[in-house]
């Protein structure tokens, strides 16, 4: 009976400890998960999220300058290059000075200007704003300055034609085009002296000798471009940036 009695006692003493022992599992289960460190997030990979989109970024920009015809000649490194253009960017944005300004006739001097500008044209029905610089018919044409070329395209009265603007607000119109230079596109950055297209007679000028008609546009107003072309600097030969063996507008 007695041996009964201690074996039911140690049972029980056993069953409380497994009891006990369950317990503080459980507790030091629940203790773990509290003070665990939470699972990484988004957000800890921001950084190399970032670092990825500029490769990424970095590698199409690359590629669409790779599509992009190079700016930069056999002579001429894209340092010394970005210098000049700074350079002569800096003396523009101070004001139009035509004696910053290049010829943009080949070979035309500044005695050769007459200045046309206001003259009565279409029987008076308008005036001539701009300056007609006669030349034969495929003499090379140059950018006046450095700037973007902003518009190529054909219309009535001017023919094949386009604008070249500066960040500093003026912009240069050439018009009665026979071609442009090949390779020229919208949104091209050029430098002085560098050839744009030849001169024609297109447009309404079809039954006059083969001139540039050119204009300025500064400050959203057209002004007379013959103060300025007197001061401009005698250009002798077009630099050619793109070579080919054809030229936009040919006929």
């Amino acid at each position: 009976m007695e041996a009964t009695i201690a074996r039911s006692r140690w049972v029980g003493r056993v069953a409380a400890l497994l009891v006990l022992l369950v317990f503080f599992a459980a507790c030091a289960t629940q203790t773990i998960v509290a003070t665990a460190p939470p699972p990484p997030s988004d957000d800890d990979d921001f950084s190399e999220l970032i670092a990825q989109l500029r490769t990424d970024l970095n590698r199409q920009n690359g590629r669409v300058v790779a599509k992009q015809p190079a700016l930069t000649t056999a002579v001429d490194t894209k340092r010394e290059r970005d210098k000049e253009f700074a350079a002569r960017a800096k003396a523009l944005f101070s004001g139009l000075d035509g004696s910053t300004l290049e010829m943009p006739v080949v070979g035309v001097h500044t005695y050769d200007l007459s200045d046309s500008w206001g003259d009565p044209r279409d029987g008076g029905v308008r005036k001539h704003k701009g300056i007609d610089i006669f030349a034969p018919k495929g003499t090379p044409l140059v950018a006046v300055t450095d700037g973007i070329v902003t518009y190529i395209g054909e219309q009535p009265k001017g023919g094949r034609c386009l604008w070249l603007s500066t960040e500093s607000g003026t912009s240069f119109y050439y018009a009665h085009l026979d071609r442009w230079a090949s390779g020229l596109y919208e949104g091209l950055e050029v430098r002085a002296g560098d050839l744009l297209g030849y001169v024609g007679n297109t447009g309404n000028a079809k039954y006059t000798p083969s001139h540039l008609h050119f204009a300025v546009n500064t400050n959203d107003e057209m002004v007379n471009p013959y103060p300025y072309l007197t001061k401009a600097t005698y250009v002798r030969s077009a630099r050619v940036v793109f070579e080919s063996a054809g030229a936009l507008g040919t006929r």
